[in-house]
């Protein structure tokens, strides 16, 4: 078992190290949603701890993205201002062990995700031409 476990983690290492930007930035919206669920389980579960360390790292992944937006392009001052109330709205669902604030901004990140999958998804069809996919 701890083979299989050592092997996984240099699959999940190798993935990372040599991911696209575009592809990094996916990982983060896929991580912080899953932060985002588990931080609603452990609200379930009553378990304080797991909550506030799960929140705290979907907040962290939120602040990352607010650190590197280009605040010369325009649409960078309306997602900094979204990655803001997300931040703001993840502290307050930790104060308040809720649930729904958690899913509003789950719904967000969501959007955010599903958005950059479909802008790598164009990129490569205009990198490798007509839809041919590599």
């Amino acid at each position: 078992m701890a083979a299989q476990t050592s092997a996984h983690n240099v699959y999940k290492q190798n993935s990372v190290t040599t991911a696209s930007p575009g592809e990094l930035t996916l990982m983060l919206y896929n991580g912080c949603l899953k932060f985002l669920s588990k931080a609603k389980h452990a609200i379930g579960e009553k378990n304080i701890q797991e909550k506030n360390t799960n929140l705290l790292k979907a907040q962290a992944i939120i602040s990352e993205f607010m650190t590197t937006l280009n605040m010369n392009i325009e649409v960078s001052k309306n997602m900094l201002a979204l990655y803001e109330y997300m931040n703001k709205r993840l502290v307050e669902a930790n104060l308040k062990n809720d649930i729904a604030i958690i899913e509003e901004v789950e719904g967000l990140v969501t959007e955010f995700r599903d958005t950059w999958k479909e802008v790598l998804r164009i990129n490569r069809q205009q990198q490798y031409g007509n839809g041919n996919q590599v």
